[in-house]
């Protein structure tokens, strides 16, 4: 029980990590894809939103990012969601 917890875990700080890189577009799906096919884990292809249909740039979506980096004291990846969050909301 605690080894799925520990692998649930260790899916969902890939997603985060993952999403992070996309919605912040130092990756693009297809590199994500490729990383997962290279490994062997594309069984694993792990992001918390569905890209074909949303680009993952929500206020939704970034502040679980921020809330998710903070918890792991990522403080540079937060500023860096925040002022895209903050761009974000400029451009409507």
């Amino acid at each position: 029980m605690q080894e799925e917890f520990l692998e649930d875990l260790e899916l969902l700080n890939e997603a985060m990590e993952n999403a992070y890189l996309f919605v912040t577009k130092k990756v693009t799906v297809d590199d994500i894809y490729n990383k997962y096919l290279s490994s062997g884990k594309f069984n694993r292809f792990a992001l918390p939103f569905d890209p074909t249909t949303e680009d993952g740039r929500t206020d939704f979506m970034i502040d679980i990012l921020i809330e998710h980096f903070t918890a792991y004291e990522e403080y540079e990846k937060c500023a860096e969601l925040v002022k895209l969050k903050d761009s974000l909301e400029e451009q409507v």
